[in-house]
């Protein structure tokens, strides 16, 4: 893992010092709420529904177990006792107190930890592969990019107030766990002819109302250049991009506008003024970076059998290959059934650190599904991780399972939302489970938003709902055939919005549907483009 330096650890404490006095004016009556603001977004401080929420960093999702551990307690002294962690790899606070706000602050500096960036019109947290420096397919580590990207983004002066938010993936992985279609801008590390490493870009992805797929603006950017072609894009967005409309203002709409041909040549004209440059990346500074993210060492151990049917469940879709001999990942869901995605309490947020300083070389990740992973565990060890995570409440088998659910907090929490996103997810959970298709299912997603901003992806989703608002009632809207991963596609809406009850059956419908018509091996993505929406359709709206 990287180490911040004393200029890292500097900006974290003036920052802050900072808030403190900031804070203090507000409850002072000094500056009044509006006022008060754009200071607090900066700060990654939210006002929802019932209280302010805190949205603390996690860089690139990565995480050692003593800031586990301190985020353990962050839950348990200044909130309700537990955190939920989000679709970029960050975690939330939703009921802290805004006088205890810069003491969280305070303690998680003393961590290397922050809410810098997690707001605002601004480069938000750099996300990634969550398996990112262990996952078998992988081509190039992207941790250490996304390291310097961190560092070239934090406290940017001329890109710290962009039109709208910006996000950034990286991906190292042909298998693309990051999403990188839909974001701000994606990169994909690839090889050339010549075998050197470099990043195919991708820009103008996104979701919201008006989601997107990001086009290919340049199949190869030298490593080297990384930066300097980062600030082109960025300087072309910022220059052009739309700041009298709030819903047309992200970059996804300007590509979308200029066509991506012409957004392309802008982009490279500004490249070719910055090229070779003070943006350059030296090869010093590239190697100093990457020697932060090492292989563990491989495990020579046998691997220790589990009698248990429950065991060799959690084993075949929680346990994924690793690159280095002796060694797996293991994905620990925190979607029990009827649970609520993406929450983890106190407690076992301290087990999960312990179990990383044991089995994991003290490292945790976590996911854009709102799951945590242990990257580095030797297989001899799997049976007796499995018996600590079951005996924690954390040994739910389904990763990547229908009942992985991906889910924002919706109308419980977020002033934004049009409907509850919550109890929906647990009761569609709860059905999965009840109709016992899940494991002949497979691989297959399902996400919820409760606003058409999409905070929970549903436009990626294999089945996707949308939460709206129909006369003061809440309806959900549900869509097929989106892909987050790899060749990134955009649902389809299947019909009319659905009262709750019915959305639940309508998934559970959908699910059956597929595995009535699908043939052997093939994806519910294959089957829905090969026999098309109208069995389903016909099927829900029966």
């Amino acid at each position: 893992m990287y180490r911040y330096d004393d200029i890292d650890a500097t900006l974290v404490r003036e920052r802050t010092a900072q808030f403190r006095e900031q804070v203090g004016a507000r409850l002072s009556g000094e500056l009044t709420e509006d006022q008060f603001k754009p200071l607090r977004l900066q700060n990654g401080v939210y006002l929802q529904l019932h209280a302010y929420m805190l949205r603390v960093a996690i860089p690139y999702g990565v995480l050692s177990a003593a800031q586990l551990r301190k985020l353990a307690h962050v839950a348990r002294t200044y909130d309700k006792g537990y955190g939920h962690f989000t679709t970029r790899q960050n975690i939330q606070y939703n009921w802290p107190s805004l006088v205890d706000v810069p003491d969280i602050l305070d303690e998680l500096a003393e961590v290397d930890m922050h809410a810098i960036q997690t707001s605002g019109n601004c480069i938000r947290n750099t996300t990634t592969d969550p398996f990112a420096g262990a996952a078998a397919d992988e081509v190039v580590d992207p941790r250490p990019w996304c390291e310097l990207i961190r560092q070239w983004s934090t406290f940017h002066p001329e890109f710290s107030f962009l039109p709208r938010k910006f996000k950034i993936a990286v991906t190292g992985s042909p298998a693309d766990r990051a999403a990188i279609g839909v974001h701000d801008i994606g990169l994909q590390l690839v090889r050339n002819g010549e075998g050197e490493v470099g990043f195919a870009v991708f820009a103008g992805g996104g979701q919201g109302r008006t989601p997107m797929v990001a086009p290919e603006i340049s199949s190869f950017v030298a490593q080297r250049d990384l930066l300097a072609y980062l600030t082109a894009i960025l300087r072309v967005y910022n220059l052009a991009g739309r700041r009298d409309n709030l819903y047309k203002a992200r970059i996804k709409i300007l590509v979308n506008d200029l066509g991506a041909d012409e957004f392309t040549g802008q982009v490279e004209g500004e490249f070719a003024r910055l090229k070779g440059g003070a943006l350059t990346l030296p090869q010093e500074e590239i190697d100093r970076v990457k020697a932060f993210f090492t292989d563990p060492p491989a495990d020579d151990r046998p691997a220790v059998l589990h009698p248990s049917a429950a065991f060799s469940r959690w084993r075949l879709w929680n346990v994924k290959p690793h690159k280095v001999p002796g060694r797996a990942i293991v994905v620990i869901s925190l979607k029990p059934y009827g649970g609520t995605a993406g929450d983890a309490s106190a407690e076992q947020m301290d087990v999960v650190a312990d179990l990383a300083e044991q089995f994991s070389l003290g490292e945790v990740r976590v996911t854009k599904e709102q799951n945590l992973v242990l990257p580095h565990v030797a297989e001899a060890d799997l049976a007796e991780l499995y018996a600590a995570l079951e005996a924690a409440g954390l040994a739910t088998a389904n990763a990547g399972l229908a009942s992985d659910i991906v889910c924002c907090p919706g109308l419980d929490y977020c002033n934004l939302a049009n409907a509850r996103s919550i109890p929906i997810s647990q009761a569609i959970s709860r059905a999965i489970e009840e109709s016992g298709l899940e494991e002949a299912a497979g691989e297959l997603t399902i996400k919820i938003s409760g606003c058409i901003n999409a905070c929970g992806h549903h436009h990626v989703a294999n089945i996707g709902l949308l939460g709206v608002d129909k006369k003061g009632e809440e309806f959900y809207q549900l869509t097929l055939g989106g892909i987050a991963d790899g060749e990134a596609a955009i649902g389809k809406i299947v019909g009319k919005g659905l009262d709750p009850d019915h959305a639940v059956r309508a998934v559970i419908t959908v699910i059956r549907a597929y595995l009535d018509a699908r043939t052997e091996d093939e994806s519910f993505v294959q089957t829905l483009s090969r026999i098309g929406f109208e069995p389903f359709k016909e099927a829900i709206y029966a």
